[in-house]
């Protein structure tokens, strides 16, 4: 019998409902914001957390944080979601593009330490550093790159809460900001949105907390001013994070490690089952991988071979196509779809399982066993 399994399928239950109920009932204690802030922060180990409507939210709030102004340039791997280069071409900077390495599908760190020597210059203001599907680049040599280029480093890690380094959380350890968001999958498939900023930087959440509610002041304070009295002292947004979202945040956060856990349970039998399969390559993972996305190669017939699954209630996912490869990006800067061949390369065959706590024994041998009959019968 068929069955129908998504690429996301949020994981719920009275947790959720309990923290939702808080608030409704609540009326007008409007705190879980603030605990949802501080509950990041001690999860994570970091000084700051700063909550936002969207990841997006968040990091287009970050470069407004740095001061990124016209023509600045961002570093950023080609193979990364379109809200990064999005949101520094809404500033008229410019995003640069960085090859990957075949394997993890991480920014290549040799490309990328080329590419920032030549563009070296003052407008050169940062990097962002996509961790795809969970998986941790080579932090180490990372942060001496970007400390001996002076750089600012954001690390785009919506894909990776929970993930560790070294047995040390990311997101604090020596980047100036790292990005979360308690929803891993595409925001399509998010029954709530939310987004936060992680710094240990004072200045820089100090300044993303001004701008993320329209750079407000009031006067009110314990002499007794009137907190309708407000003034704007710069250019913000509206970025701040509802209390229903922030407690659906908060629940999904307290379950960071019990999701993790069942992640990596499903990508164990993946591995396990489809290590062998007939023009299927499974990439290395480490062993910290939070497992956020379950990327595979297929040889050839990669789009043959979804719509196959799709037929036997399979979904499946990319992630991602590569920017030069998307309209805009490719008109603007005048690129040649060559320009990045292992992101390229990847791009032709990556494929992307369903992979998430709620997804149960039963379902992940059913992926496996649609997979091991197209294998054999498509390809």
């Amino acid at each position: 019998m068929t069955k129908n399994i998504p690429i996301f399928r949020a994981s719920v239950d009275n947790e959720e409902l309990s923290q939702l109920r808080m608030v409704l009932d609540s009326k007008d204690d409007l705190s879980k914001v603030i605990e949802f802030e501080e509950s990041m922060q001690k999860f994570i180990g970091a000084n700051h957390a700063v909550a936002t409507a969207t990841s997006t939210a968040a990091i287009h709030l970050a470069l407004s944080a740095i001061k990124l102004k016209r023509g600045d340039k961002i570093l950023m791997s080609v193979n990364s979601f379109v809200n990064l280069p999005e949101c520094v071409r809404h500033f008229d900077a410019e995003p640069i593009f960085v090859d990957i390495n075949l394997d993890d599908m991480n920014i290549d760190l040799d490309k990328f330490e080329q590419v920032l020597k030549e563009n070296s210059s003052k407008k050169l203001r940062g990097a962002i550093i996509t961790f795809v599907g969970g998986q941790t680049p080579d932090l180490d040599r990372l942060y001496d790159i970007v400390e001996k280029y002076g750089i600012i480093l954001i690390e785009d890690c919506r894909s990776s809460l929970g993930a560790k380094y070294k047995g040390k959380m990311v997101g604090n350890l020596r980047a100036d900001m790292t990005i979360f968001s308690t929803n891993p999958s595409n925001s399509k498939y998010a029954i709530s949105r939310s987004g936060i900023i992680v710094t240990n930087n004072d200045e820089i959440a100090a300044r993303a907390k001004l701008l993320r509610t329209h750079a407000l002041t009031t006067t009110y304070d314990s002499y007794g001013n009137l907190d309708y009295v407000y003034d704007v002292v710069d250019i913000g947004h509206k970025y701040d994070l509802s209390e229903l979202d922030a407690a659906y945040a908060l629940a999904q956060l307290n379950k960071t490690d019990k999701f993790v856990k069942r992640r990596k349970e499903v990508a164990a039998i993946y591995t396990k089952r489809l290590k062998d399969v007939k023009h299927i390559e499974i990439p290395p993972h480490i062993e910290e991988n939070v497992f956020t996305q379950f990327i595979i190669k297929v040889s050839r017939n990669r789009d043959a071979f979804a719509r196959a699954l799709k037929e036997r209630g399979v979904a499946t996912g990319l992630n991602y196509i590569p920017l030069h490869l998307l309209s805009y990006y490719k008109t603007k800067y005048s690129i040649k779809i060559t320009a990045f061949p292992n992101a390229l390369n990847n791009y032709q065959q990556i494929l992307s399982l369903p992979i998430y706590a709620s997804l149960t024994d039963e379902e992940v041998n059913y992926v496996c066993d649609q997979i091991i009959e197209v294998s054999s019968e498509w390809i």
